[in-house]
Formats: structure tokens, sequence, C-alpha cells
């Protein structure tokens, strides 16, 4: 069963698309509506959301924006676009973001139930077997793919630092064009698996598809197994051209290591462990890159409730390469409380981010989201409720101000959002704890 976040500035649009899928007999278990896109992301970060359906001219945040931030925060959350503007640029940047659709306004109804089936049914639910039944929807629902044996030998000495010819490489298929280039490692939790070698091997070919299927389309690359148990991604970058997307390639990298994590682990049952590298200019650097990547996975030794490792993160500040147990509590100790410092003074900003917090730290927003959690013993969204709710019970009850001004105090666009978050954090709304 799957939770829907309908998003539109009109209640009753909203409403209606509520009733719509309400009585479509689809396998929705919860319609949760938001009037804005603020509104909107205090669903996503709260709750399990798997389909936003949103607009996309709203005021205060458009649904462009909407689907940038929601997939920062989760990138595996399906996206998909009812909008009034038929805007072949609007269209461009929704597919770009991940839409899985974008339909005009008036909808077809039966075509816009068809098309919310297809994305559910696509957008699988964790399964509650155990890896044996994954590797059965392996012989079912994959088409086993790697490169050709040549390709990847010379891909793996071009990691290891061997020579190579670029003309020879093109010659065997291979585009390493760049110019930038980066790595991803996956670490793959298969071979102490009790099962049987064949069921292993239709893991791993299974666990390289997924892999495959979340890069094709959108990234150059090439992935193959480097290991046993490793998947070795290498990325190429046209900075001029990816930059459009208006997220960084190590954010882009950050979220697409989640979102690989995320799919094996719901359709295979599969741990891992992924290691990201820098990005760098030209082939003479692939093997720092594959250094890099290795190096970030064995940092789950020292964090092993954490997997997806940027190695950047890592190597910050006066620490050594290989830091002591007592050097890198220091350093993330520091990290933490130099965010905490950072909302504690802005926690009342509208449109307060986990990447602007992250962004005047310079460490990734991946990494600060976990170690946040992990010193603070609550997430970062969870924190900076607390504080405005805080001061925002106390203007209740210590002044005069009406709750349109309070909102305004506390970073909320609008007095509805407020109330909702308020009753829903203290169980009664800003007029029954007045009175």
């Amino acid at each position: 069963m799957y939770t829907v976040l309908i998003v539109d500035d009109e209640p009753l649009i909203c409403q209606g698309i509520r009733s719509l899928l309400a009585d479509s007999g689809l396998p929705i278990r919860n319609i949760v509506t938001a009037t804005s896109g603020h509104e909107a992301l205090d669903h996503v970060r709260m709750e399990d959301v798997d389909l936003i359906i949103t607009d996309i001219q709203m005021p205060g945040m458009s649904g462009i924006e909407l689907m940038h931030q929601a997939k920062m925060l989760k990138p595996w959350v399906q996206t998909f676009v009812v909008s009034a503007h038929e805007s072949f640029q609007y269209a461009q940047m929704a597919i770009r973001l991940g839409a899985k659709d974008y339909l005009i306004k008036p909808l077809d109804h039966g075509q816009f139930l068809d098309r919310v089936r297809d994305v559910l049914l696509t957008a699988e639910k964790p399964k509650e077997t155990g890896l044996a039944e994954g590797a059965e929807a392996v012989r079912e629902r994959f088409r086993m793919r790697e490169l050709k044996p040549r390709q990847i030998e010379a891909l793996k000495g071009l990691l290891e630092g061997a020579p190579q010819d670029a003309e020879s490489l093109e010659a065997l298929g291979l585009d390493v064009r760049g110019p930038y280039f980066s790595v991803i490692k996956l670490q793959l939790g298969i071979e102490d698996r009790p099962f049987a070698g064949k069921e292993k091997e239709l893991l791993r070919y299974g666990a390289l598809n997924i892999v495959c299927e979340l890069l094709d389309g959108e990234w150059r690359h090439h992935a193959f197994f480097s290991g046993r148990d490793e998947i070795t991604v290498v990325l190429q970058w046209d900075l001029s051209r990816d930059q459009e997307a208006s997220v960084s390639p190590i954010h882009q990298m950050e979220m697409l290591a989640r979102s690989m994590h995320h799919n094996l682990r719901k359709v295979l049952g599969i741990g891992c462990t992924l290691g990201i590298s820098q990005v760098l200019t030209g082939l003479r650097y692939l093997p720092e890159l594959n250094e890099q990547s290795r190096k970030a996975i064995e940092w789950n030794r020292s964090h092993d409730d954490h997997h997806v490792f940027y190695y950047g993160d890592l190597q910050r500040g006066p620490v050594r390469e290989d830091p002591t147990e007592e050097e890198l509590r220091v350093q993330n100790n520091r990290i933490v409380e130099t965010a905490k410092a950072y909302i504690d003074e802005h926690y009342a900003k509208k449109g307060l981010t986990l990447l602007e917090v992250a962004q005047q730290i310079h460490v990734s927003p991946n990494y600060l989201s976990y170690l946040f959690k992990k010193y603070m013993g609550c997430n970062l969204w969870e924190y900076v409720v607390k504080l405005r709710m805080e001061e925002s019970r106390r203007l209740l009850l210590n002044t005069d101000l009406r709750r349109y001004e309070i909102a305004e105090r506390v970073g909320y666009e609008s007095p509805e959002h407020f109330s909702k978050m308020f009753k829903n954090y203290f169980g009664l709304s800003p007029s029954e704890l007045k009175k």
C-alpha cells in the first residue's frame, strides 16, 4: 500500500484529485494534501511518501523547486506533474528531475488513473521476503547485462593506472571522452549469505541490472563487476551541460548512490556500502578516483550504521588521512555543533533546507544528516521544527501577536501551514492552546 501526496495551491483541485484517487481502487493507504511547496516538503521530510502529484506554478515555491528539494531528501520518491500550463520548457525541466509524466488540466480521469497505476506498480515496495525469494525475482524480472570481458579488463587497467590509448579504448566501444570523471563503488553483502552459488550469481547480476537501470538515460557511465562482490561505476561529466540541472555533481552522485542503496535493499533485500569519489579532470586521474571511492567505503568500519560515503566528507580540516577514533569523534562533533549553531540562529528563516545548512559548513547533506541524528538523537528537520514550535508556543502565551504574525516570525509561509504543524506537534491548535 502506498502514500500519495497531492500538491496544488487551489484546495478544490487537491480535494478533487484526492476523491478521484480514493474511489479508484488503487493500492493507496494514505492520501495527503498540501497547498504549497513548503507544506509539501514538511510531509516529505516527516512521512513515508511514495508518490508526489504536483502543480507547477505555485506561490512561494514552484513545483519544479519542490521536485528538486524532494529529490535531495528522498531520491526514490516518484513524482507526477498535473498543470494548466502546456509549456515544453516546464515539461522538459520536470522530466529532467524525474517526473514520470506531465498531464494538462482539465484531467482526463481515465488517463490520469492509468498513469498513476503505472507509476505505483513500478515503484515497488520493500519485500518482506528473504534473499532466496529475491533471487527468484531476478529470474522473473531482470535481463542479465554486463560489459564484454575485454571492455572490463580495459577499464580495470585504467583504474589501476595501466597506460591506455584513447583510440584503442574507443575501438573497444568505450566512451571515455570525459572531460570530467568520478567513481562510485558498491560493496555488496552477498558472499557471506547462506545461499547456493547459483542464487548468489543471480543476485549479483540482478544488482548490476538495477544499478544500470538507475544510470541509463541520465548518465554517461560504465558499470561492471570489479571484484566478487564489488561493482564499480565510472561516471563522465560535461559540467558546462550537467550544471544546468542546478545541482552540484557531488549532490547528484550522492542522490544516485542513496537511490542505489534503497533499491537494492527494496527489490533484492541486498545490503551494500557505497563510496563516492571527487570529480577530477582527465583519464589520468582515474586511479586516484578509484582509490578515493575505495577509501570512502572503508569508513563504514567506523560508521557501520551508515552506508553512503563521499570521500570529500572524510578529508576535512587538519585530520590525517587515517585518523584515529578520537580524531574522528572530535571532527564529527565539530560538524554537528557548527550545524546546530547555524540552525539555532536561522531556524525562523523561510525556506531553510538541509542543503543550505550543509553548504554553510562544507559537508554533504547526506553525511550531515547522518551525523546530526547520531549525535543529537533526532534528525535535523525534527530539531528545526522543535525550535519553531517552542518559540511559537512562547509567543502565543506571552504576547498578543496574531496567528499570521507568529507564523511569519517562526518561518512558515502561511498561517494554515503553521496551524497544521502546531496541532501535529502539540495536539492542540494555536487558538486552543491560547484559551
